[in-house]
């Protein structure tokens, strides 16, 4: 069989195969010890500049004598001394997984932390948005020994506790925040899982925290957004139960209409990215929930129970000021078109009161100009018959006529022939024009 021709490729061909590959699942083996930070610019951190987030790996990377990363690269795996490092640039945050065999000397200690120093995450470009620590130690035959550990390091008025995988592993958390920063969970593992089960399941944790997180940013938006929408909700609505006062010009009200819309579509351009990412950051929350397929502990909180009583609510808010911010603008919108119809009939009116002013002054202007033409008639046959006098005077004298009566004979005369004239004239116009 030919081989394929290059040519015949399309360019992206292999580097869309190749992103579905780039980022797989860590291999690991109970004990051990996983820790991660997302990192993310405060303001505009889709539009990052790229290459300070692998500037800030390499200094990392050269801590440690790590090879020095790709520029352009978008993951990055080595090994950094007894850790396992991967790193991965995301559309808003930069991640770093750090996997290490065993577990620390006290259970959640800061100390495994350390591969990423404080130092180094000070210089970050960009703020922690996460920072999770994960225990994963092997699952007891008896499951009941492990809940007097769980109560020591958690939280119990928010602990989920949850059997994984079809009872594969027992996943622990409070999704509480350490007094050293970090978040924690806790793994136990039947004997024999596989390792690239136990990294699936502790990859899973960490997407979980992670977009968690990046989803709850859209909480602080809604709230701002929810106190500029109730300044500027009264605004619209005293506009629109005023526009039926008559007394209040129509273009004036529809300027000020102008200005409470333009506040409305820079808010809502202003929030649109933060909105759409919150629904995509939601939507991987729940996938990877749902990819756990948990079941209860021993009676425990599960992860959707914890999900629908303490996340979903903050989703909601979102989604409802994103809702209500939809509904000003339409509400905007729709006075708009109200105000515009509103000036057009006034303009009509106006313009149908210009049309008969202005068919008035033609009637005015056409019964002037009838007066006009009969005073010229008049003028210009008193002017004919005087010249037609003076050059009749000498035929009348000798026929002995006397001169009044000849002025009498040639004024009906001269009246008919320049009112005839001056009609003839007129209909000559007339028929230019058409």
């Amino acid at each position: 069989m030919p081989a394929m021709n290059d040519e015949d490729e399309h360019p992206l061909r292999y580097p869309l195969v190749n992103e579905l590959h780039a980022r797989p699942s860590p291999r690991l083996k109970a004990p051990c010890t996983a820790v991660f930070l997302a990192v993310k610019e405060p303001r505009e951190a889709a539009n990052r500049d790229r290459a300070r987030d692998v500037a800030h790996l390499a200094a990392l990377c050269a801590r440690h004598g790590a090879p020095r990363p790709d520029t352009s690269a978008g993951h990055y795996a080595a090994q950094l001394g007894r850790h396992q490092l991967r790193w991965e640039s995301h559309t808003e945050f930069v991640t770093y997984a750090a996997f290490s065999p065993g577990l620390p000397p006290r259970p959640f200690d800061p100390s495994a932390g350390a591969i990423f120093p404080e130092d180094w995450q000070h210089q970050a470009p960009g703020k922690r948005i996460a920072a999770v620590m994960i225990q994963v130690d092997v699952l007891p035959d008896d499951p009941a020994e492990i809940m007097p550990r769980l109560r020591e390091w958690f939280a119990a008025d928010s602990i989920a506790t949850v059997w994984v995988l079809e009872e594969a592993a027992v996943v622990a958390g409070d999704f509480r925040i350490d007094p050293d920063g970090w978040m924690r969970f806790a793994l136990f593992v039947k004997p024999g899982t596989q390792p690239g089960r136990i990294g699936r399941i502790v990859q899973r944790l960490l997407d979980l925290e992670t977009y968690r997180a990046m989803s709850m940013l859209g909480l602080g938006g809604a709230r701002r957004l929810t106190e500029d929408l109730n300044a500027l909700d009264p605004q619209l609505n005293d506009l629109l139960q005023g526009m039926s006062d008559d007394t209040r010009p129509a273009e004036t009200v529809l300027h000020e209409l102008l200005t409470i819309s333009a506040r409305l579509e820079s808010t809502a351009t202003q929030q649109a990215f933060r909105f759409g990412a919150t629904a995509a950051y939601e939507a991987i929350v729940m996938d990877r929930v749902t990819s756990l397929r948990e079941s209860r502990f021993m009676g425990g909180q599960m992860l959707t129970e914890f999900m629908a009583r303490r996340y979903h609510p903050a989703m909601r808010t979102v989604k409802s000021a994103e809702k209500r911010l939809a509904a000003m603008l339409d509400r905007s919108e729709r006075a708009g078109e109200l105000l515009r119809t509103r000036v057009d009939v006034q303009r009509s009116a106006q313009n149908q009161e210009l049309m008969v002013r202005m068919d008035r002054r033609a009637d005015l202007q056409l019964r002037l100009q009838h007066t006009v033409e009969g005073l010229s008639v008049v003028a210009i046959s008193y002017y004919a018959v005087g010249l037609l006098g003076y050059a009749l005077y000498p035929v009348a004298h000798a026929l002995d006529i006397d001169k009044a009566v000849l002025v009498a004979a040639l004024t009906p005369v001269a009246v008919a022939a320049v009112w005839l004239g001056m009609r003839r004239i007129k209909a000559r116009l007339h028929s230019d024009e058409h």
